[in-house]
């Protein structure tokens, strides 16, 4: 796949990631303590009924200078218990309002850094959420870890506690390139990690994460590194866009001065390591997914049934409402979002208070949650039929049309480009849109207008 100088230039502007819609700017402090109640109460009678729970760790050993996750330095680690103990605290406050009947599909550990902690407190939160809630059979929990922080002590601690998926940050595999954005390299090797966990005994599955577009990096060395993940072969590749919003995380600023690649340069990794990972037979998955032919979400999206939250691709069975604890946590839930604080001691102080942490949430209209649905099925299946999903809300498929920011003229502009193709009552993404999809979702968003400082660029 090739892409010109004057595509790129031309759909490489600020678009939202849409892992939420609306995107997580246009939230709201009008939205209040009692507006969350009355959704979380709500959020009982909606679809879909299994229930997802996201725990944010903020803690890392160091702040990566690419990082723009609301994390903080663990320091002494004379935050981590009172934290902890809010954390607790915030559960049993919203699992009051949880019918207990429902079923939890997905736990996700992410931050921050998880295994930042010592492992007897993930392992003791994991035993209070599985006396707290019921499960189905086999759900996925799921931890975020840097590997530079795991030893197989640490390792065979998460195993007992019930983890059966790992997202092991690496980033890169050279280590010239991690010094220069302020990262340690994985303790174990890589492969040697890998193995280890896939023997453990159990259906353990592994992502390797990765970032692109950071100083040092060519698309040579990029390359390298793919073909050393490649050689690993583990059962999922994400290969994630660096995104650069210095205006949000100062710290980013520090790139600027050491380098960043040129949005040619930075298009060319990502479209090698396309081609690469996809001559190794992986099934590439929404934007920036790689998977096995055998993995769920390859079967989900064959099937057009993929899903995702702010915390990734998932499948339908793992798909939930999405209840969120710990400080910036954003809680997923069908009528809307609550966003809980961003500072850790106003998080605990206002817990300790016995008062729910909400800071900012959004109430979705009738014509947003039309939009969402949407642009989900978009930016999960890289196809939209009109009628299929007007018929899922009960509309007519020109009432959804007339719901969203439907223009014949913006659409036959990304034919034209190659981008997508018209199918009896929809679009289809091509292979070539799929680098821009983003853009395709915000043409069909009436709220989007293109702002500097407040999105990412494409690429």
């Amino acid at each position: 796949m090739q892409i010109s100088d004057e595509l790129l230039n031309k759909y490489n502007v600020p678009v939202p990631r849409y892992t939420s819609y609306p995107p997580a700017n246009q939230f709201t402090e009008a939205f209040t303590k009692a507006d969350y109640l009355g959704m979380l109460k709500e959020s009982n009678n909606r679809q879909p009924e299994n229930i997802a729970l996201y725990i944010h760790i903020p803690f890392c050993k160091k702040i990566c200078h690419y990082c723009g996750c609301n994390a903080c330095s663990i320091g002494k680690g004379d935050l981590v218990k009172p934290y902890m103990d809010a954390l607790h605290k915030e559960i049993e406050m919203v699992s009051k309002h949880i019918d207990k009947s429902r079923k939890v599909t997905q736990i996700h550990y992410g931050g921050g850094t998880p295994n930042s902690l010592d492992v007897r407190y993930i392992k003791g939160l994991n035993e209070y959420l599985f006396s707290e809630f019921s499960f189905v059979d086999k759900p996925e929990i799921a931890i975020e870890c840097n590997p530079a922080y795991l030893d197989y002590k640490y390792i065979d601690a998460l195993l007992a506690a019930g983890f059966n998926r790992f997202s092991l940050g690496i980033q890169d595999f050279d280590n010239a390139i991690l010094k220069l954005v302020n990262r340690e390299p994985s303790a174990i090797p890589a492969a040697e990690l890998f193995s280890y966990l896939k023997k453990s005994g159990g259906d353990i599955n592994v992502n390797f994460d990765f970032i692109f577009g950071l100083p040092g990096q060519t698309v040579e060395s990029f390359s390298r590194t793919i073909e050393q993940a490649i050689a690993i072969r583990p059962d999922r590749l994400v290969t994630f866009s660096y995104a650069h919003v210095p205006w949000v995380k100062k710290h980013q600023i520090i790139l600027e001065k050491r380098g960043l690649p040129s949005p040619e340069d930075k298009m060319q990794m990502f479209l090698t390591g396309y081609q690469m990972l996809k001559d190794a037979g992986y099934q590439p998955i929404g934007l920036d997914h790689f998977v096995l032919p055998s993995d769920d979400l390859y079967l989900a999206e064959k099937a057009g049934s993929l899903h995702r939250n702010f915390q990734g691709y998932c499948t339908r069975r793992t798909t939930g409402q999405v209840y969120a604890f710990g400080v910036s946590a954003i809680s997923q839930l069908e009528q809307g979002y609550c966003q809980n604080m961003k500072e850790n001691n106003d998080y605990i102080a206002c817990i300790e208070q016995g008062n729910l942490p909400v800071e900012r949430g959004y109430i979705l209209s009738a014509e947003q949650i039309h939009t969402r649905e949407l642009i989900t099925e978009l930016m999960c299946n890289k196809r939209i039929s009109f009628s299929q999903i007007a018929g899922s809300m009960n509309l007519p498929a020109e009432e959804l049309k007339n719901s969203v920011k439907f223009d014949e003229g913006v659409l036959n502009g990304f034919v034209n480009d190659g981008l997508i193709a018209y199918t009896s009552d929809g679009i289809e993404v091509t292979e070539t849109g799929t680098l821009f999809i983003r853009n395709i979702a915000a043409s069909l968003d009436k709220e989007y207008k293109i702002k500097t400082q407040t999105y990412s660029k494409t690429v």
